[in-house]
């Protein structure tokens, strides 16, 4: 068998890394003809050659425009220019989009379906949700009078997204669903099918669908075994496993598969994808490993990514409070999108809880509510009802917590996360306690002790079993960070005035924060307080 034939035949059974160099080898003996190159090309961006993908589609859409193929061409000019934009070189997408257009401007051909979709995509960028879902439906339109599967599913994806943009979260899903069901079943080309793939997990992640994103995912994980040399795909597939595999307590597994996404770069010759190594960092946070943890997450904003709200929660770990408040004060301030807000704000409510600000939790817990209905996901009634309990709780309202406390519970245990459902059945636990229901209280802590002994979540384990800080008889309130610094202002004699300058807070806040030392501490004065804080040495 010579080269050819036998790059055919790798290609046919979707053996890429050996069809690009069979081919390769067929092309350096005779030039290809252009249905072989197209294989070439497609085996060459599968196995993340990139630039040699880039060459091959600008060789194979000179030879269309020479043979007067314009439609082939500017199929070609449209893989070029979705290339361009998916690096975020828009100037080099519209160039390539506007040559592909003139080419079939007077023909009736499905390559203007295509590049509908790219005006669209483009569209999406520009937050231009209506004129997307328009122009998006146009090529839909196109692909189903052509029975062209790979437009109508591009198109339709670029529907959903549009949908989602605007707010119809709902809608949108479903069009997701049907482009996964299209890529599930093998009915769209190699490219294609990855591409609709890593999009919409990426988006049902975002808008916190994770019911969807692990039934897509471990659909189409069997793609993936399949295919093992499809290097450009198989990494963002194996990070959004892990995340999936993170969420379920399967955090050693979730790990490797992290681990794995950065070796199939490197055999690549690509840069580790970031968000392998942000998702590593995260699993080393959970489980106490801080300076690897440390690493993984400055790896990661070496390669542009945003290493917070992760770094925020591991400083808070380390009893870096202020670190951490500021670190998440500034990513909220200038984030703006909803949907990133969304994947924020319960690290901004966890750190705010513990620095005792609980005016800024409130307010975190208000707009999450707000994401809530709008994107009607159980994570995020899960993350409001914890963020009512715990709020409810830390104002020493142990009854009314419990309510949402449940719920939240009930949620995480259906989304199957049982690190989430631990850490909700702490709470319980205290707010049990508190009320005096001392073996409602031990159940609970002991079941979200053994879950956490499991998993490995040593943080979580090490707060849960450390002595309380000092507090009334009958509760289990400790005090705050925040407090205990209030407390060592309070002790210099400064008023709650000369404290809110000091600490950049309002008085209304420091007042508060009084408020719930003397109750906690069970003291009727500053003077009692501050020697209470000196016998019991909670200044050491």
């Amino acid at each position: 068998m010579n080269h050819l034939e036998h790059g055919r035949e790798c290609y046919g059974r979707r053996a890429w890394g050996d069809a690009y160099h069979a081919l390769l080898s067929a092309d350096q003996i005779t030039p290809l003809e252009v249905d072989d190159l197209d294989c070439l090309a497609t085996a060459a961006y599968l196995i993340g050659r990139d630039l040699e993908f880039q060459q091959l589609l600008e060789r194979g859409y000179r030879a269309h425009v020479e043979s007067g193929n314009r439609a082939r061409a500017a199929r070609c000019a449209f893989w070029l220019a979705l290339n361009f934009l998916l690096k975020g070189e828009s100037g080099r997408s519209n160039a390539w989009t506007a040559r592909g257009q003139r080419l079939v401007e007077d023909i009736d051909c499905v390559e203007r379906g295509y590049l509908a979709v790219i005006a669209a995509e483009q569209q999406l960028r520009e937050g231009r949700a209506d004129a997307a879902y328009a122009t998006a439906g146009g090529a839909f339109e196109i692909g189903e009078l052509f029975k062209d599967a790979d437009l109508t599913a591009a198109a339709r994806h670029a529907q959903g997204r549009a949908l989602i943009q605007r707010g119809d979260v709902t809608a949108g899903l479903q069009c997701l669903d049907e482009t996964m069901l299209a890529v599930v079943a093998g009915e769209l080309m190699p490219i294609m099918t990855a591409l609709m793939y890593c999009s919409v997990i990426d988006t049902c992640r975002q808008v916190y669908a994770l019911g969807r994103a692990r039934e897509w995912t471990s659909a189409f994980s069997i793609v993936c075994e399949q295919q093992p040399d499809m290097a450009a795909f198989n990494g963002t597939c194996l990070v959004h496993r892990a995340e999936i595999m993170q969420l379920q307590g399967a955090w050693p597994e979730a790990l490797t598969e992290a681990c794995r996404a950065c070796e199939l770069a490197r055999r690549a010759a690509r840069k580790p994808p970031a968000a392998a190594l942000y998702q590593q960092a995260e699993i080393h946070r959970l489980r106490g490993e801080c300076a690897q943890a440390e690493d993984a997450y400055r790896a990661a904003s070496e390669l542009g990514f945003e290493p917070q709200p992760g770094l925020a929660l591991l400083r808070l770990a380390q009893g870096r409070t202020d670190a951490a408040c500021a670190a998440i004060r500034r990513l909220t301030s200038t984030t703006r999108d909803r949907i990133r807000r969304a994947g924020i704000l319960p690290a901004y409510v966890e750190i705010m809880l513990h620095s005792g600000d609980l005016d800024e939790v409130r307010c975190a817990r208000d707009e999450l509510r707000e994401l809530a209905n709008a994107f009607d996901t159980d994570v995020l009634h899960a993350v409001v009802a914890q963020a009512d309990g715990a709020i409810a709780l830390s104002e020493g309202h142990a009854h009314a917590a419990l309510e949402p406390l449940r719920r939240a519970f009930d949620l995480w245990q259906r989304l199957e996360a049982p690190y989430e459902a631990a850490r909700v059945r702490v709470l319980i636990g205290q707010a049990c306690h508190a009320v005096g229901d001392e073996e409602a209280a031990a159940l609970d802590l002991e079941a979200a002790k053994s879950v956490l002994e499991r998993l490995g979540a040593r943080p979580d384990l090490a707060r849960l079993e450390a002595p309380k800080a000092p507090a009334r008889p009958g509760s289990t309130r400790p005090l705050t960070a925040r407090e205990v610094h209030v407390l060592r202002l309070i002790s210099t004699g400064r008023t709650n005035r000369e404290i809110a300058e000091e600490l950049s807070l309002s008085e209304r806040t420091i007042d508060r924060h009084v408020t719930n030392i003397l109750t906690k501490l069970d003291v009727r004065s500053r003077t009692a307080a501050t020697a209470y804080a000196y016998d019991h040495k909670l200044f050491t």
